[in-house]
C-alpha cells in the first residue's frame, strides 16, 4: 500500500497530544525542514530501532534543520513510557483514533503470515521549510533511517 500523497505536495495540516500531554501541530514547525515518520508501536524491535537511531543523530539532524514529530496508533500514556524509556528528544503524537495517519493515507490492510488485518504502514515524509513533501520513504531502513534522510 501506499500513500495517496506524493513529493511537491503541501503537507496536510494536522495536531495531536504528544508524550507530555502537549498539543503539537504541524504549524508548530513552520519554517523547519520535518521528518515526520509514523511507526505501527512502541517498544517493538523495529519501531525502537527506527527511533532509537533518529535519536543517535537527532543533533546532526537537528544541524541540519530537521526536526522530527513520530506518530503511532498508541496512546499518550504508551508514548510517555517508550520516550522515557529510549529517552527519546522529540514529541511521539498518539494516534489512537488513526485521524493522522489516515490523513497521510498509512493506514491500511496490512498482511503478515497470510493474516490479514488493518494496520499502519511504517512510512516517512521529508518536509521542506515551506511545508512541501519533499521526499516520501514508503519502506524506511530502520538502523539507517538517519542516513536515508541525509542523502
Amino acid at each position: 500500500m501506499a500513500t495517496h500523497l506524493n513529493a511537491g505536495d503541501k503537507a496536510p495540516a494536522f495536531s495531536g497530544k504528544d508524550q507530555d500531554g502537549n498539543e503539537v501541530s504541524l504549524s508548530d514547525y513552520k519554517g523547519n525542514k520535518v521528518v515526520l515518520y509514523f511507526y505501527p508501536a512502541d517498544d517493538t524491535p523495529a519501531c525502537t530501532t527506527q527511533s532509537c537511531n533518529l535519536r543517535d543523530n537527532y543533533q546532526l539532524l537537528q544541524k541540519q534543520g530537521y526536526r522530527i514529530i513520530g506518530v503511532s496508533p498508541d496512546d499518550v500514556e504508551s508514548h510517555k513510557k517508550f520516550s522515557l524509556k529510549f529517552n527519546l528528544p522529540f514529541p511521539l503524537i498518539a494516534d489512537p483514533q488513526q485521524k493522522i495517519s489516515k490523513i497521510y493515507g498509512v493506514w491500511g490492510e496490512k498482511n503478515l503470515y497470510g493474516r490479514k488485518f488493518m494496520g499502519l504502514h511504517r512510512t516517512t515524509f521529508i518536509m521542506n521549510e515551506k511545508g512541501i513533501i519533499e521526499k516520501i520513504f514508503l519502506r524506511p531502513k530502520t538502523k539507517l533511517h538517519t542516513e536515508e534522510i541525509l542523502k
